[in-house]
């Protein structure tokens, strides 16, 4: 797809009961050749709900309605996802449908519309919406919902002004960027959830345009909505344990339980992150999910020294299921509070100093050894440890340090890591510095932080999980368990 993105994002205590999250995009441009125009979604299931999330780019100019009517049966048609879950978009028990949908204003001509934008009376306009119009005549836009338009139509604009458009075209201005909203009617095929769709409420708080944005001759659409669930999935497949502080490398100990209908893999690995990471595969270090069992049902794994990250900074741990492609379990922040490796060495300099003076009259030479702590460098087959995530079509740079020389790794956090022999075994360590990770990455590539305003990734939805007794944010209980 051209032009069109969908990303998703999650507060970190929701991730362990997100599950079954796939992609996929359909182009309908010049026939289904050129992605200049089609649909990408997420689906997911959250807390037990299945839901679906449709961004859409649809064929523009007034005369085209009819073309996008059949470019959206077009995506509805051909995107279907595998699983016991929802297979068709519609299927789910809630999907939100949005994006530059291109519908316009029809049979008033451009002084009135201009005038009733000018003059407040934006209802005037509502009848003659091609959407508006369409949802009481077309099949297949039959349960979908929509908030009231109460903002001035957000195209077509002069790029950089607040003016709509002065070019020779002069355009209609029009509500072409929608959100919209649909849940699965009751009795019309079984919940793929299992569970009665209807008792699914969906609240929508705001509805609004962002005129201060002045970078495309659209102006970017937001929503806010609050889902009420009848019951909810809560109980996290792997709950961790940890301590408080690492003030030590020998605390860096984590222990988990596992619920029993949780099929184990062994690619399952537990990650360590930085507060405020932004991807699965956003770690600073890992280790394998051994499932050493030490008491019972109590699973235990340690981090070595030289994996952990020195100085003070806050973490979070996460446990990976490889076969659900996502973090089931996740523990509070707590704090990493170790040496750094300035001081580290400085000791270890005065160690050494102080052997010299005592006797210097041997050299000892020691051969090189492996950069790479990685669990898998030794043992092909362990291509699969995680690495970074591969992005088909995306140019990534390497850091400044990358081009000064430094660790090859494949990390994320690339970073000096004393020199250790390598692992000749997958149940090793967390990851280091290597030649050439499992993910083909040569080295450490650089991220930059994200910054919505400047991504233009309006339409935007905000989702809040709320309890349905007390109508409030609900977080879930993290006691560790008894």
């Amino acid at each position: 797809m051209q032009g069109v993105i969908l990303l998703l994002f999650a507060k970190y205590y929701h991730l362990p009961f997100l599950r079954d999250v796939q992609t996929d995009c359909t182009r309908t441009g010049l026939g289904g050749y050129w992605g200049n125009k089609g649909g990408v979604s997420v689906r997911l299931a959250a807390f037990g709900h299945m839901l679906c999330f449709l961004n859409c780019h649809l064929p523009a100019h007034m005369d085209k309605a009819e073309q996008r009517k059949d470019n959206f049966q077009t995506i509805l048609s051909l995107q279907q996802f595998p699983g016991p879950g929802a297979h068709g978009i519609l299927d789910h028990d809630l999907v939100f449908w949005f994006g530059d949908l291109n519908f316009r204003i029809e049979s008033y001509d451009l002084h009135f519309v201009k005038f009733a934008i000018d003059s407040d009376q934006l209802h005037q306009l509502w009848e003659k919406d091609q959407l508006n119009m369409a949802k009481n005549t077309w099949p297949i836009l039959k349960g979908f919902q929509e908030g009231p338009l109460n903002f001035a139509p957000t195209f077509k604009f002069d790029v950089g002004t607040n003016k709509y458009d002065t070019s020779a075209k002069k355009r209609k201005p029009a509500w072409t960027d929608r959100i919209l909203w649909k849940v699965k009617a009751p009795g019309v095929g079984p919940s793929p959830s299992g569970r009665e769709s209807h008792r699914l409420q969906v609240t929508q708080h705001s509805y609004r345009s962002h005129m201060e944005y002045t970078v495309s001759d659209h102006k970017p659409v937001a929503a806010q909505f609050v889902l009420q669930f009848a019951y909810r999935d809560d109980v996290p497949l792997v709950r961790l344990e940890v301590a408080d502080e690492w003030v030590r490398p020998e605390q860096a100990v984590v222990r988990y339980r596992i619920e029993t209908v949780f099929a184990r893999s062994s690619w399952d690995w537990i990650g360590l992150y930085r507060v405020g990471f932004r991807h699965c595969k956003d770690y600073v270090a890992y280790v394998w999910a051994k499932h050493e069992d030490v008491d019972g049902s109590i699973y235990q794994v340690t981090f070595s020294e030289e994996s952990l990250p020195k100085g003070h900074g806050d973490f979070i741990l996460g446990y990976y299921s490889h076969t659900h492609s996502i973090l089931i379990g996740v523990t509070e922040p707590f704090q990493i509070s170790l040496p750094t490796s300035e001081l580290a060495s400085s000791s270890t300099d005065s160690s050494s100093a102080s052997s010299e003076d005592e006797d210097d009259s041997t050299l000892e030479l020691l051969a090189p050894k492996s950069r790479s702590p990685s669990p898998g460098k030794s043992k092909r087959h362990r291509s699969r440890s995680p690495g970074l995530a591969r992005f088909p079509g995306l140019a990534l740079r390497p850091s400044s340090r990358e081009r000064r020389g430094a660790s090859r790794s494949p990390s994320p956090q690339s970073r000096r890591l004393p020199r250790v022999a390598p692992d000749r075994s997958h149940d090793g360590g967390s990851r280091g510095s290597s030649e050439e990770g499992p993910s083909g990455l040569p080295g450490p590539w650089a991220f930059p932080p994200s910054v919505p305003q400047s991504l233009g990734l309006l339409p935007a939805l905000r989702l809040e999980p709320v309890d349905p007794g007390g109508g409030g944010s609900w977080r879930p209980n993290r006691e560790a368990p008894a």
